[in-house]
């Protein structure tokens, strides 16, 4: 799953990012959560100004990272680490600091909570999705399909892959077989931009994506292919395993299974119930 993720600190969203194995928060926004300014930018140069010793370690309790911008675009945000958000509040004289400093914690220890036991991961992935308007069914799948993505992404970089172009290329062999399409152009087709394709598949899509991808897996493991052009040749074949399974499903239906439908305008689990009552 995308670890990208709004939390929310009495009322008000904060942007935050899972790198290096922790959570990193906006410092724009933990700023506007502690002061309410209106210009936190304006905000954080006086905060470093007042405080030299802050301002000369800015660049260690700072990292950009890639966030998702009120306008829905990703741009780079500064961030800073549970020990770094500690340092910032530090300068920040508020009353609300030392609840935001228990919130902090608390969000900390959820997320170790999580390592040492995944399913409570899987247990707030499913919420997440189910506040979205989506269906059990619907997050069963995705979930499972999470986790074969991961084993897949896991063989291949015990056998060397790194580089995330080389991910790309595998990623879109797979799919181009089993649909037709490279991921960028099915979500094209589903006239998508920035989201995530697979939370705008339905329930055959999502199947046949897994199949495509544990095939493949499977493929990689048995013949231990290790150079790229193999691992390639096992991509394709794991997508042309699914290819075919889907295409004998369009046979028998007497239609595509490949849909240009999504989830912006009516959310899945109202078109899942728009289609039972069509059924009736």
């Amino acid at each position: 799953m995308n670890e990208n993720a709004l939390v929310v600190f009495q009322g008000k969203a904060i942007r935050r990012a899972w790198h290096n194995n922790e959570w990193w928060f906006s410092i724009l926004d933990m700023v506007s959560v502690l002061t309410d300014s209106a210009d936190p930018k304006q905000y954080v140069k006086k905060m470093r100004s007042r405080d030299p010793v802050l301002n000369a370690n800015w660049g260690t309790i700072c990292t950009p990272l890639e966030l998702i911008a009120p306008d829905g675009k990703k741009r780079e945000t500064n961030c800073a680490s549970t020990e770094g958000a500690f340092r910032i509040i530090q300068s920040i004289p508020s009353p609300k600091a030392e609840p935001f400093k228990l919130w902090l914690a608390r969000v900390g220890y959820d997320r170790v909570k999580e390592i040492e036991n995944p399913e409570l991961a899987q247990k707030r992935m499913k919420e997440i999705f189910k506040s979205k308007g989506y269906s059990e069914e619907w997050i069963e799948k995705r979930v499972r399909g999470i986790a074969i993505r991961d084993e897949l992404t896991d063989e291949w970089a015990k056998r060397g892959l790194q580089a995330e172009r080389e991910y790309s290329i595998l990623t879109a062999e797979i799919s181009k077989a089993t649909f037709g399409m490279t991921p960028n152009e099915y979500k094209k087709f589903k006239g998508l931009q920035k989201e995530n394709l697979r939370d705008h598949m339905d329930d055959i899509e999502l199947i046949l994506t897994m199949l495509g991808e544990a095939t493949t897996a499977r493929f990689t493991r048995e013949r231990d292919s290790n150079e790229f052009p193999h691992l390639k040749k096992d991509a394709k074949d794991g997508g042309d395993v699914a290819g075919s399974t889907r295409k004998d499903i369009e046979q028998k239906l007497g239609k595509s299974v490949v849909s240009s439908e999504n989830f912006l305008e009516k959310s899945e689990e109202q078109k899942r119930l728009s289609h039972k009552k069509k059924e009736k």
